[in-house]
């Protein structure tokens, strides 16, 4: 089947080969230190180095949602990611993705240069996002997230994890359909570490292809997290090779673009499980 997603001039045929979307953390708390680019000249060309390193999308974010972390103002956010934005915008062809749940942060990240928007909450924190979304005809990320980062890991339970999350999804869609966002819009995340205990991770990546009844592009953001750190014992500055390991497996289960702090490594990790499924590389 195939899963085509448009940004801007650039098409994607996501069932060619898995897409990497390298992230820039604007933030000065994000949980990976190593993500974190707080100067605007750093940010920048850390996403130049990902582009050159082979990603496909590039992910700005300016306020941490990391368990925990309490938001930031929008102004706040603002000057974090705009000025980035402007600038990737001019010297990059690859698209840029706003990580933002906030209708007012998206729109002026759209007007500044980025062509998709990636929402923790699936449209659901801000009431203005759907119709933005719509108004903009812009690829939309919809994650799955139980609760809010600040208490999102207090006691997470499901009784089946993949199929209440495909119930979300299901909900998800539909509520931006009727906004008016075209189903080939929307891209599906599960939301790894977002109100998830450690075997809930698990169960999603080996549930993985159950998503794909949704027809939508599969996201999967695991890079470096608890996940990884836990059955390691290390800390995320430590998890490269556990991200590649997860990253690895969530390609050969059905994901389409893999969300990831280290470029070149998933880059050449997915061309491994691209050969492998005989996609294209």
């Amino acid at each position: 089947m195939k899963m085509i997603v448009n940004c801007g001039k650039k098409t994607f045929d996501l069932s060619t080969r898995t897409h990497i979307m390298g992230v820039i953390n604007c933030t000065p708390d994000s949980f990976y230190s190593g993500s974190r680019r707080t100067r605007v000249d750093e940010a920048v060309a850390f996403g130049l180095q990902m582009a050159e390193d082979g990603a496909d999308f590039l992910d700005v974010g300016g306020e941490s949602s990391r368990p925990g972390s309490d938001p930031v103002s929008e102004q706040e956010e603002l000057d974090r990611v705009l000025p980035v934005i402007q600038a990737l915008s001019k010297s990059t062809d690859i698209p840029i993705s706003i990580d933002t749940y906030k209708a007012s942060i998206a729109e002026a990240a759209l007007e500044a240069g980025a062509l998709m928007i990636n929402d923790i909450s699936a449209l659901r924190f801000d009431a203005n996002m759907s119709s933005l979304a719509a108004r903009y005809s812009c690829p939309v990320v919809l994650m799955h997230i139980k609760g809010r980062p600040k208490q999102m890991q207090k006691n997470p339970t499901y009784d089946d994890v993949v199929q209440e999350i495909f119930r979300y999804f299901e909900a998800c869609i539909a509520s931006a359909e009727q906004a008016g966002v075209k189903r080939q819009r929307l891209i599906v995340d599960p939301g790894i570490g977002f109100g998830k205990r450690l075997e809930h991770n698990y169960e999603i990546i080996r549930g993985l292809s159950r998503f794909q009844a949704l027809n939508c592009p599969i996201l999967i953001g695991a890079s470096r997290k608890s996940l990884i750190q836990r059955v390691l014992d290390l800390p995320p500055e430590e998890c490269v090779e556990g991200t590649i390991a997860i990253d690895t497996i969530a390609a050969l289960n059905g994901a389409h673009i893999l969300r990831v702090h280290d470029v070149k490594a998933a880059r050449r990790a997915a061309a491994i499980a691209d050969h492998y499924l005989q996609k294209r590389i």
